[in-house]
Protein backbone atom coordinates (compact mmCIF):
# COMPACT_ATOMS: atom_id res chain seq x y z
CA UNK A 1 0.00 0.00 0.00
CA UNK A 2 1.30 3.46 -0.91
CA UNK A 3 1.51 6.52 1.32
CA UNK A 4 -1.52 8.79 1.12
CA UNK A 5 -1.32 11.15 4.11
CA UNK A 6 1.03 14.13 4.34
CA UNK A 7 1.96 15.32 7.83
CA UNK A 8 4.90 17.64 8.51
CA UNK A 9 6.09 17.19 4.89
CA UNK A 10 6.37 13.44 5.43
CA UNK A 11 4.21 11.01 3.46
CA UNK A 12 2.65 8.28 5.61
CA UNK A 13 0.62 5.17 5.01
CA UNK A 14 -3.00 5.87 5.80
CA UNK A 15 -4.26 4.04 8.86
CA UNK A 16 -7.95 4.39 8.01
CA UNK A 17 -10.30 2.50 5.66
CA UNK A 18 -9.37 1.90 2.05
CA UNK A 19 -10.34 4.69 -0.34
CA UNK A 20 -10.66 4.43 -4.10
CA UNK A 21 -11.39 6.90 -6.84
CA UNK A 22 -12.67 5.62 -10.16
CA UNK A 23 -13.10 6.91 -13.66
CA UNK A 24 -16.80 7.88 -13.74
CA UNK A 25 -17.04 6.70 -17.33
CA UNK A 26 -15.90 3.10 -16.95
CA UNK A 27 -15.31 2.54 -13.19
CA UNK A 28 -11.59 1.97 -13.79
CA UNK A 29 -9.66 2.38 -10.54
CA UNK A 30 -7.42 5.46 -10.66
CA UNK A 31 -6.25 5.83 -7.05
CA UNK A 32 -6.46 3.12 -4.40
CA UNK A 33 -4.92 3.84 -1.01
CA UNK A 34 -5.83 3.89 2.67
CA UNK A 35 -7.48 7.00 4.05
CA UNK A 36 -6.29 8.83 7.15
CA UNK A 37 -7.24 7.60 10.58
CA UNK A 38 -8.81 9.94 13.11
CA UNK A 39 -5.48 9.99 14.94
CA UNK A 40 -3.66 11.04 11.77
CA UNK A 41 -6.15 13.84 11.22
CA UNK A 42 -5.41 15.06 14.74
CA UNK A 43 -1.66 14.77 14.13
CA UNK A 44 -2.02 16.85 10.95
CA UNK A 45 -3.68 19.65 12.90
CA UNK A 46 -0.96 19.55 15.57
CA UNK A 47 1.70 19.69 12.85
CA UNK A 48 0.00 22.68 11.25
CA UNK A 49 -0.24 24.44 14.59
CA UNK A 50 3.45 23.94 15.30
CA UNK A 51 4.47 25.23 11.87
CA UNK A 52 2.10 28.19 11.66
CA UNK A 53 3.84 30.71 13.92
CA UNK A 54 7.11 30.65 12.00
CA UNK A 55 5.24 30.71 8.69
CA UNK A 56 3.04 33.59 9.83
CA UNK A 57 6.07 35.58 10.96
CA UNK A 58 7.97 35.00 7.74
CA UNK A 59 8.11 37.90 5.31
CA UNK A 60 5.23 38.36 2.92
CA UNK A 61 7.70 38.43 0.04
CA UNK A 62 9.01 34.98 0.96
CA UNK A 63 5.48 33.59 1.05
CA UNK A 64 4.70 35.24 -2.27
CA UNK A 65 7.82 33.68 -3.80
CA UNK A 66 6.63 30.17 -2.87
CA UNK A 67 3.13 30.83 -4.21
CA UNK A 68 4.55 32.14 -7.47
CA UNK A 69 6.82 29.10 -7.74
CA UNK A 70 3.76 26.89 -7.22
CA UNK A 71 1.95 28.70 -10.04
CA UNK A 72 4.93 28.11 -12.33
CA UNK A 73 4.94 24.41 -11.45
CA UNK A 74 1.24 24.22 -12.25
CA UNK A 75 1.87 25.54 -15.74
CA UNK A 76 4.79 23.15 -16.20
CA UNK A 77 2.59 20.24 -15.03
CA UNK A 78 -0.47 21.15 -17.09
CA UNK A 79 -0.48 17.96 -19.15
CA UNK A 80 -0.18 15.59 -16.18
CA UNK A 81 -2.55 17.45 -13.88
CA UNK A 82 -5.21 18.12 -16.49
CA UNK A 83 -5.12 14.43 -17.44
CA UNK A 84 -5.76 13.49 -13.81
CA UNK A 85 -8.64 15.98 -13.59
CA UNK A 86 -10.16 14.64 -16.81
CA UNK A 87 -9.91 11.02 -15.71
CA UNK A 88 -11.08 11.53 -12.13
CA UNK A 89 -14.01 13.88 -12.87
CA UNK A 90 -14.85 12.90 -16.45
CA UNK A 91 -14.42 16.45 -17.74
CA UNK A 92 -13.46 16.92 -21.39
CA UNK A 93 -9.75 17.52 -21.94
CA UNK A 94 -10.31 21.14 -22.96
CA UNK A 95 -12.13 21.88 -19.72
CA UNK A 96 -9.58 20.12 -17.52
CA UNK A 97 -6.80 22.15 -19.11
CA UNK A 98 -8.79 25.32 -18.44
CA UNK A 99 -9.04 24.37 -14.77
CA UNK A 100 -5.26 24.09 -14.40
CA UNK A 101 -4.89 27.50 -16.00
CA UNK A 102 -7.37 28.96 -13.51
CA UNK A 103 -5.36 27.45 -10.66
CA UNK A 104 -2.17 29.12 -11.86
CA UNK A 105 -3.88 32.46 -12.45
CA UNK A 106 -5.16 32.39 -8.88
CA UNK A 107 -1.69 33.21 -7.55
CA UNK A 108 -1.38 36.70 -9.01
CA UNK A 109 -5.04 37.47 -8.29
CA UNK A 110 -4.68 36.42 -4.64
CA UNK A 111 -1.50 38.44 -4.18
CA UNK A 112 -3.27 41.54 -5.48
CA UNK A 113 -6.33 40.82 -3.34
CA UNK A 114 -4.21 40.42 -0.21
CA UNK A 115 -2.57 43.79 -0.76
CA UNK A 116 -5.79 45.61 -1.62
CA UNK A 117 -8.06 44.15 1.05
CA UNK A 118 -5.80 43.24 3.98
CA UNK A 119 -2.93 45.66 3.84
CA UNK A 120 -1.48 47.84 6.57
CA UNK A 121 -2.14 51.49 7.35
CA UNK A 122 0.49 53.51 9.12
CA UNK A 123 -0.34 56.58 11.20
CA UNK A 124 1.21 58.47 14.05
CA UNK A 125 -1.17 57.04 16.63
CA UNK A 126 -3.71 54.90 14.77
CA UNK A 127 -2.54 51.97 12.68
CA UNK A 128 -4.09 48.94 10.99
CA UNK A 129 -2.55 45.51 10.51
CA UNK A 130 -3.89 42.09 9.52
CA UNK A 131 -3.01 38.83 11.23
CA UNK A 132 -3.45 35.18 10.19
CA UNK A 133 -6.05 33.11 12.00
CA UNK A 134 -3.76 30.13 12.58
CA UNK A 135 -4.75 26.67 11.38
CA UNK A 136 -7.34 26.60 8.60
CA UNK A 137 -9.10 23.39 7.55
CA UNK A 138 -9.98 23.34 3.84
CA UNK A 139 -12.68 20.99 2.55
CA UNK A 140 -12.60 20.55 -1.23
CA UNK A 141 -15.36 19.45 -3.66
CA UNK A 142 -15.12 16.98 -6.53
CA UNK A 143 -16.42 19.14 -9.37
CA UNK A 144 -13.34 21.42 -9.42
CA UNK A 145 -10.87 19.30 -7.44
CA UNK A 146 -7.96 21.59 -8.25
CA UNK A 147 -9.40 25.07 -8.71
CA UNK A 148 -11.85 25.37 -5.81
CA UNK A 149 -9.68 24.18 -2.90
CA UNK A 150 -6.84 26.13 -4.51
CA UNK A 151 -9.03 29.24 -4.13
CA UNK A 152 -8.94 28.74 -0.36
CA UNK A 153 -5.41 27.40 0.05
CA UNK A 154 -3.47 30.12 -1.80
CA UNK A 155 -5.08 33.07 0.08
CA UNK A 156 -4.76 31.20 3.36
CA UNK A 157 -1.06 30.55 2.89
CA UNK A 158 -0.34 34.06 1.65
CA UNK A 159 -1.93 35.47 4.81
CA UNK A 160 0.36 33.34 6.98
CA UNK A 161 -1.99 30.52 7.95
CA UNK A 162 -1.19 26.83 8.00
CA UNK A 163 -3.62 24.49 6.23
CA UNK A 164 -5.00 20.99 6.71
CA UNK A 165 -6.58 19.94 3.43
CA UNK A 166 -9.29 17.27 3.21
CA UNK A 167 -10.29 16.83 -0.43
CA UNK A 168 -13.41 15.12 -1.69
CA UNK A 169 -13.24 11.35 -1.38
CA UNK A 170 -14.23 11.30 -5.08
CA UNK A 171 -11.04 13.07 -6.22
CA UNK A 172 -8.07 12.15 -3.98
CA UNK A 173 -5.66 11.75 -6.91
CA UNK A 174 -5.84 15.37 -8.07
CA UNK A 175 -5.43 16.55 -4.47
CA UNK A 176 -2.33 14.41 -3.98
CA UNK A 177 -0.74 15.66 -7.21
CA UNK A 178 -1.44 19.27 -6.28
CA UNK A 179 0.00 18.82 -2.77
CA UNK A 180 3.21 17.39 -4.22
CA UNK A 181 3.61 20.54 -6.30
CA UNK A 182 3.34 22.64 -3.13
CA UNK A 183 6.18 20.64 -1.57
CA UNK A 184 8.24 21.04 -4.72
CA UNK A 185 7.63 24.79 -4.55
CA UNK A 186 9.43 24.85 -1.20
CA UNK A 187 6.61 25.06 1.34
CA UNK A 188 8.06 24.54 4.85
CA UNK A 189 7.24 21.41 6.80
CA UNK A 190 3.81 21.34 8.41
CA UNK A 191 2.42 24.41 6.65
CA UNK A 192 0.23 22.25 4.38
CA UNK A 193 -0.96 18.83 5.49
CA UNK A 194 -3.14 16.43 3.49
CA UNK A 195 -5.66 14.01 4.99
CA UNK A 196 -7.61 11.79 2.61
CA UNK A 197 -11.00 10.37 3.47
CA UNK A 198 -14.73 10.82 3.61
CA UNK A 199 -17.28 11.83 6.21
CA UNK A 200 -15.43 10.29 9.18
CA UNK A 201 -12.25 12.21 8.41
CA UNK A 202 -14.20 15.40 7.73
CA UNK A 203 -16.01 15.23 11.05
CA UNK A 204 -12.75 14.48 12.85
CA UNK A 205 -11.05 17.48 11.24
CA UNK A 206 -13.93 19.80 12.10
CA UNK A 207 -13.76 18.59 15.72
CA UNK A 208 -10.05 19.39 16.06
CA UNK A 209 -8.53 22.52 17.56
CA UNK A 210 -8.67 24.55 14.35
CA UNK A 211 -9.05 28.29 13.93
CA UNK A 212 -11.08 28.29 10.72
CA UNK A 213 -12.96 25.94 8.42
CA UNK A 214 -13.29 26.75 4.72
CA UNK A 215 -15.87 24.62 2.91
CA UNK A 216 -17.05 24.31 -0.67
CA UNK A 217 -19.78 21.76 -1.32
CA UNK A 218 -23.45 20.96 -0.94
CA UNK A 219 -25.89 22.84 1.23
CA UNK A 220 -26.68 19.65 3.17
CA UNK A 221 -23.06 19.08 4.22
CA UNK A 222 -22.60 22.79 4.87
CA UNK A 223 -25.49 22.73 7.33
CA UNK A 224 -23.95 19.73 9.12
CA UNK A 225 -20.70 21.64 9.58
CA UNK A 226 -22.62 24.72 10.71
CA UNK A 227 -24.35 22.68 13.42
CA UNK A 228 -21.05 21.11 14.45
CA UNK A 229 -19.63 24.60 15.00
CA UNK A 230 -22.71 25.94 16.79
CA UNK A 231 -20.95 26.27 20.15
CA UNK A 232 -17.55 27.30 18.75
CA UNK A 233 -17.86 30.97 17.76
CA UNK A 234 -14.09 31.27 17.94
CA UNK A 235 -13.78 29.14 14.77
CA UNK A 236 -14.26 31.14 11.59
CA UNK A 237 -16.60 29.31 9.23
CA UNK A 238 -16.71 30.14 5.52
CA UNK A 239 -19.40 28.14 3.73
CA UNK A 240 -19.70 28.11 -0.05
CA UNK A 241 -22.72 26.01 -0.97
CA UNK A 242 -24.99 25.40 -3.93
CA UNK A 243 -28.05 26.99 -5.46
CA UNK A 244 -31.29 26.49 -7.35
CA UNK A 245 -30.20 29.09 -9.86
CA UNK A 246 -32.66 30.90 -12.16
CA UNK A 247 -32.07 32.12 -15.71
CA UNK A 248 -34.73 34.53 -17.02
CA UNK A 249 -35.31 34.88 -20.76
CA UNK A 250 -37.05 38.13 -21.69
CA UNK A 251 -39.22 38.65 -24.74
CA UNK A 252 -37.84 39.83 -28.06
CA UNK A 253 -34.34 38.39 -27.75
CA UNK A 254 -32.31 36.71 -30.47
CA UNK A 255 -33.35 33.07 -30.21
CA UNK A 256 -30.15 31.42 -31.44
CA UNK A 257 -27.98 33.55 -29.17
CA UNK A 258 -30.28 32.88 -26.22
CA UNK A 259 -30.11 29.14 -26.82
CA UNK A 260 -26.30 29.25 -26.73
CA UNK A 261 -26.35 31.06 -23.38
CA UNK A 262 -28.91 28.62 -21.97
CA UNK A 263 -26.91 25.56 -22.98
CA UNK A 264 -23.70 26.93 -21.50
CA UNK A 265 -25.52 28.02 -18.35
CA UNK A 266 -27.27 24.74 -17.62
CA UNK A 267 -25.11 21.96 -19.01
CA UNK A 268 -21.45 22.94 -18.79
CA UNK A 269 -19.51 20.32 -16.77
CA UNK A 270 -22.55 18.05 -17.14
CA UNK A 271 -24.43 20.50 -14.94
CA UNK A 272 -21.94 19.93 -12.12
CA UNK A 273 -21.13 23.56 -11.41
CA UNK A 274 -22.72 25.31 -8.46
CA UNK A 275 -23.49 28.27 -10.74
CA UNK A 276 -25.29 26.19 -13.38
CA UNK A 277 -28.81 27.33 -14.20
CA UNK A 278 -31.38 24.91 -12.77
CA UNK A 279 -34.54 26.88 -13.62
CA UNK A 280 -35.23 28.48 -17.00
CA UNK A 281 -37.87 31.17 -16.46
CA UNK A 282 -39.41 31.99 -19.81
CA UNK A 283 -41.61 35.07 -20.29
CA UNK A 284 -44.44 34.09 -22.64
CA UNK A 285 -44.54 35.63 -26.09
CA UNK A 286 -45.20 34.61 -29.66
CA UNK A 287 -41.58 33.36 -29.77
CA UNK A 288 -41.68 31.21 -26.63
CA UNK A 289 -42.40 27.91 -28.31
CA UNK A 290 -39.94 28.65 -31.09
CA UNK A 291 -37.23 29.24 -28.49
CA UNK A 292 -38.00 25.94 -26.75
CA UNK A 293 -38.00 24.10 -30.06
CA UNK A 294 -34.64 25.63 -30.94
CA UNK A 295 -33.28 24.68 -27.52
CA UNK A 296 -34.39 21.07 -27.93
CA UNK A 297 -32.79 20.96 -31.38
CA UNK A 298 -29.53 22.28 -29.93
CA UNK A 299 -29.58 19.74 -27.11
CA UNK A 300 -29.76 16.98 -29.70
CA UNK A 301 -26.47 18.30 -31.08
CA UNK A 302 -24.64 18.30 -27.74
CA UNK A 303 -21.84 15.74 -27.74
CA UNK A 304 -21.67 13.77 -24.47
CA UNK A 305 -18.64 11.50 -24.46
CA UNK A 306 -15.34 10.49 -22.89
CA UNK A 307 -12.86 13.23 -22.03
CA UNK A 308 -10.64 12.49 -25.02
CA UNK A 309 -13.29 11.53 -27.58
CA UNK A 310 -13.26 12.84 -31.12
CA UNK A 311 -15.09 14.89 -32.14
CA UNK A 312 -14.54 16.91 -28.98
CA UNK A 313 -17.34 16.54 -26.42
CA UNK A 314 -19.20 19.44 -24.84
CA UNK A 315 -19.62 17.51 -21.62
CA UNK A 316 -18.66 14.21 -20.05
CA UNK A 317 -20.25 11.94 -17.45
CA UNK A 318 -21.63 12.81 -14.03
CA UNK A 319 -19.38 11.82 -11.16
CA UNK A 320 -20.71 8.30 -10.47
CA UNK A 321 -23.58 5.88 -11.25
CA UNK A 322 -25.30 6.60 -7.92
CA UNK A 323 -25.56 10.29 -8.77
CA UNK A 324 -26.83 9.42 -12.24
CA UNK A 325 -29.54 7.16 -10.84
CA UNK A 326 -30.69 9.82 -8.36
CA UNK A 327 -31.01 12.31 -11.22
CA UNK A 328 -32.94 9.85 -13.36
CA UNK A 329 -35.26 9.01 -10.48
CA UNK A 330 -35.95 12.70 -9.89
CA UNK A 331 -36.72 13.28 -13.56
CA UNK A 332 -39.18 10.38 -13.43
CA UNK A 333 -40.82 11.86 -10.32
CA UNK A 334 -41.30 15.21 -12.06
CA UNK A 335 -42.89 13.52 -15.08
CA UNK A 336 -45.16 11.50 -12.80
CA UNK A 337 -46.31 14.75 -11.15
CA UNK A 338 -47.22 16.29 -14.49
CA UNK A 339 -44.03 17.79 -15.91
CA UNK A 340 -43.70 17.73 -19.69
CA UNK A 341 -40.55 16.01 -20.88
CA UNK A 342 -39.03 18.10 -23.66
CA UNK A 343 -35.66 16.33 -23.89
CA UNK A 344 -35.02 13.11 -22.03
CA UNK A 345 -32.01 12.97 -19.70
CA UNK A 346 -31.43 9.38 -20.75
CA UNK A 347 -28.17 7.48 -20.29
CA UNK A 348 -26.30 6.97 -23.54
CA UNK A 349 -25.12 3.46 -22.64
CA UNK A 350 -24.95 0.91 -19.85
CA UNK A 351 -22.36 2.89 -17.88
CA UNK A 352 -25.27 5.13 -16.80
CA UNK A 353 -23.10 8.17 -16.13
CA UNK A 354 -23.14 9.59 -19.67
CA UNK A 355 -26.44 11.44 -19.45
CA UNK A 356 -27.98 13.39 -22.28
CA UNK A 357 -28.99 16.94 -21.29
CA UNK A 358 -32.47 16.91 -19.76
CA UNK A 359 -35.17 19.55 -20.21
CA UNK A 360 -38.61 19.53 -18.59
CA UNK A 361 -41.48 22.02 -18.56
CA UNK A 362 -42.68 22.10 -14.93
CA UNK A 363 -45.05 25.07 -15.33
CA UNK A 364 -48.10 22.90 -14.66
CA UNK A 365 -46.79 21.60 -11.33
CA UNK A 366 -48.67 23.21 -8.46
CA UNK A 367 -45.71 22.70 -6.14
CA UNK A 368 -42.09 22.72 -7.22
CA UNK A 369 -39.22 21.46 -5.10
CA UNK A 370 -36.59 23.99 -4.12
CA UNK A 371 -33.54 21.73 -4.29
CA UNK A 372 -30.25 21.72 -6.10
CA UNK A 373 -30.02 18.79 -8.50
CA UNK A 374 -26.36 18.62 -9.44
CA UNK A 375 -26.47 17.39 -13.01
CA UNK A 376 -27.61 18.10 -16.58
CA UNK A 377 -31.28 18.76 -15.81
CA UNK A 378 -33.02 22.08 -16.52
CA UNK A 379 -36.61 22.88 -15.51
CA UNK A 380 -38.67 25.38 -17.51
CA UNK A 381 -41.20 27.68 -15.84
CA UNK A 382 -43.33 29.85 -18.14
CA UNK A 383 -44.67 33.16 -16.78
CA UNK A 384 -46.66 36.08 -18.17
CA UNK A 385 -44.58 39.12 -17.23
CA UNK A 386 -41.14 40.30 -16.20
CA UNK A 387 -42.42 41.02 -12.68
CA UNK A 388 -43.62 37.42 -12.40
CA UNK A 389 -40.28 36.22 -13.71
CA UNK A 390 -38.41 38.14 -11.00
CA UNK A 391 -40.75 36.83 -8.32
CA UNK A 392 -40.27 33.27 -9.58
CA UNK A 393 -36.50 33.73 -9.74
CA UNK A 394 -36.42 34.86 -6.10
CA UNK A 395 -38.77 32.08 -5.02
CA UNK A 396 -35.96 29.99 -3.53
CA UNK A 397 -34.21 29.62 -0.22
CA UNK A 398 -30.91 29.75 -2.12
CA UNK A 399 -29.18 32.77 -3.59
CA UNK A 400 -25.98 31.86 -5.36
CA UNK A 401 -26.26 32.65 -9.09
CA UNK A 402 -28.88 34.18 -11.37
CA UNK A 403 -28.95 35.30 -14.98
CA UNK A 404 -30.99 37.42 -17.36
CA UNK A 405 -31.15 37.38 -21.15
CA UNK A 406 -32.71 40.67 -22.23
CA UNK A 407 -32.31 43.68 -24.52
CA UNK A 408 -34.47 45.84 -22.27
CA UNK A 409 -32.20 48.15 -20.25
CA UNK A 410 -34.92 48.94 -17.73
CA UNK A 411 -35.40 45.23 -17.09
CA UNK A 412 -31.65 44.83 -16.76
CA UNK A 413 -31.49 47.54 -14.08
CA UNK A 414 -34.52 46.11 -12.29
CA UNK A 415 -32.95 42.65 -12.34
CA UNK A 416 -29.69 43.87 -10.84
CA UNK A 417 -31.41 45.72 -8.01
CA UNK A 418 -34.10 43.15 -7.15
CA UNK A 419 -32.54 39.73 -7.74
CA UNK A 420 -31.38 38.01 -4.56
CA UNK A 421 -28.19 36.32 -5.64
CA UNK A 422 -24.50 36.87 -5.03
CA UNK A 423 -23.30 36.15 -8.57
CA UNK A 424 -25.41 37.64 -11.36
CA UNK A 425 -24.98 37.83 -15.11
CA UNK A 426 -26.75 39.62 -17.95
CA UNK A 427 -26.58 38.21 -21.48
CA UNK A 428 -23.82 35.85 -20.40
CA UNK A 429 -23.85 32.26 -19.11
CA UNK A 430 -24.37 31.76 -15.38
CA UNK A 431 -21.97 28.81 -15.25
CA UNK A 432 -18.81 30.75 -14.71
CA UNK A 433 -17.44 33.38 -12.40
CA UNK A 434 -14.44 35.66 -12.45
CA UNK A 435 -11.81 35.36 -9.74
CA UNK A 436 -11.40 39.12 -10.12
CA UNK A 437 -14.72 39.54 -8.24
CA UNK A 438 -16.13 38.13 -5.00
CA UNK A 439 -17.86 34.75 -5.30
CA UNK A 440 -20.57 33.73 -2.89
CA UNK A 441 -24.27 33.55 -2.25
CA UNK A 442 -26.93 34.52 0.24
CA UNK A 443 -29.64 32.45 1.89
CA UNK A 444 -28.87 28.73 1.97
CA UNK A 445 -26.05 29.25 -0.52
CA UNK A 446 -23.54 30.52 2.02
CA UNK A 447 -22.88 32.43 5.21
CA UNK A 448 -21.81 35.80 3.81
CA UNK A 449 -18.13 34.96 3.46
CA UNK A 450 -17.58 35.24 -0.29
CA UNK A 451 -14.49 33.70 -1.83
CA UNK A 452 -12.55 34.47 -5.04
CA UNK A 453 -11.22 38.06 -4.81
CA UNK A 454 -12.72 38.43 -1.32
CA UNK A 455 -11.07 35.28 0.07
CA UNK A 456 -8.43 37.52 1.63
CA UNK A 457 -11.16 38.86 3.94
CA UNK A 458 -11.65 35.57 5.76
CA UNK A 459 -7.99 34.51 5.69
CA UNK A 460 -6.80 37.33 7.97
CA UNK A 461 -8.31 39.33 10.80
CA UNK A 462 -7.85 43.08 11.24
CA UNK A 463 -5.94 44.41 14.24
CA UNK A 464 -6.62 48.03 15.22
CA UNK A 465 -3.58 49.56 16.87
CA UNK A 466 -3.79 52.69 19.05
CA UNK A 467 -0.31 53.93 19.92
CA UNK A 468 0.76 56.33 22.64
CA UNK A 469 4.20 57.94 22.97
CA UNK A 470 7.15 55.76 22.03
CA UNK A 471 8.54 56.40 25.52
CA UNK A 472 6.07 55.90 28.36
CA UNK A 473 5.35 59.10 30.27
CA UNK A 474 5.37 59.07 34.07
CA UNK A 475 2.90 61.95 34.05
CA UNK A 476 -0.14 60.89 32.01
CA UNK A 477 -3.11 63.27 31.67
CA UNK A 478 -5.02 63.70 34.93
CA UNK A 479 -8.03 61.48 35.36
CA UNK A 480 -11.28 63.21 36.20
CA UNK A 481 -13.38 62.43 39.20
CA UNK A 482 -10.57 61.56 41.63
CA UNK A 483 -10.33 62.77 45.20
CA UNK A 484 -7.41 65.07 45.85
Amino acid sequence: MQASVLIDNQWQLGAGPLLQSSNPLNAESLWHKASASVEQVQQAVVSAGQAQMAWGQSSLQSRIAIVERFATLLIESTDELSQAIALETGKPDWEATTEVGAMANKAAISIRSLRERTGERQGEQLQLAHRPHGVMAVFGPYNFPGHLPNGHIIPALLAGNAVVFKPSEQTPWVAEMTTKLWLKAGLPAGVLNLVQGGREQGEALAACDIDALLFTGSSAVGRVLHRQMAERPEVLLALEMGGNNPLIVDTGVDIDAAVDVIVQSAYLSAGQRCTCARRLILIESSDSQRLLDALVARLQQVIVAAHNAQPEPFMGPVINPQTAQCLLDYQAQLVAKGAKLLHDMAPQDATLTLLKPGLLDVTALSERDDDEWFGPLLQVVRVDSFEQALAEANNTRFGLAAGLISDDQQHQRQFLTQIRAGVVSINKPTAGASSELPFGGVGASGNHRPSAFYAADYCAWPQAQSLGPATFSASPPLLRGLKT
